[in-house]
């Protein structure tokens, strides 16, 4: 379920400019020019445009619904408070967006757990790792069966996997954008992307998968 926000608003009261956001740099822009002029209408076309993958990411990297909206409500208020301090020059909205979302998840895991979930390096990361090629998504969905089956095994690759593959494969994010969010090197992404692949291979193995 979505998180409800205080600006979300119907339709009808939405400007003209919200049916060219989603997906659409010149429609984004303006949206974002009309929220740095005091336009609050534009943080809910924002939203509407942006908010679904945003959570989609929290709630996978979580797994845990009320700090998937949590984390996406601080986002949009960080952008509603300080819409300056995103820079379109260095990334796209929606990973800015979910890079604030990612802190603010790391910031609630600590709080509760005291350590941080995602590490910084995958030094034990070889234990068991087959040297078979890594599956294609496509390949990993057909061996499921069925999302469920997906998400089970998922929630159990390690937090620094688990992001990539919900970052690339899931979300089909660029692994450029991929690697900022995640607050990595581009080849660190990319490694984790492989391991993770591979993992999850072995627990959708019809003879590895995760419990149901």
């Amino acid at each position: 379920m979505m998180p409800f926000l205080p600006w979300r608003t119907a339709r009808r009261h939405r400007p003209a400019l919200a049916a060219a956001v989603a997906g659409d740099a010149a429609g984004q822009a303006e949206a974002l020019a009309a929220l740095r002029a005091g336009n609050r209408q534009a943080i809910a076309v924002l939203y509407e445009a942006e908010a679904p993958r945003v959570y989609r990411y929290a709630l996978a990297l979580a797994g845990n619904a009320a700090w998937a909206a949590d984390a996406t409500q601080e986002a949009f208020v960080a952008l509603a408070l300080r819409p300056h301090a995103y820079d379109p020059s260095r990334a796209p909205l929606g990973a800015w967006l979910a890079g604030v979302a990612r802190h603010a998840l790391a910031a609630q895991w600590r709080q509760a757990l005291g350590h941080e979930p995602l590490p910084d390096d995958e030094a034990d990361a070889d234990e068991g790792m087959p040297g078979a090629a890594a599956p294609s998504p496509e390949e990993l969905l057909v061996r499921a069966q069925d999302g469920d089956a997906v998400w089970a095994a998922l929630r159990q690759l390690p937090a620094g996997f688990r992001e990539a593959v919900v970052l690339v494969d899931v979300q089909e994010r660029p692994y450029a954008e991929a690697a900022a969010i995640a607050g990595v090197e581009l080849n660190t992404l990319r490694t984790r992307l492989h391991r993770g692949r591979q993992k999850l291979a072995l627990l959708l193995a019809p003879d590895g998968g995760p419990s149901r």
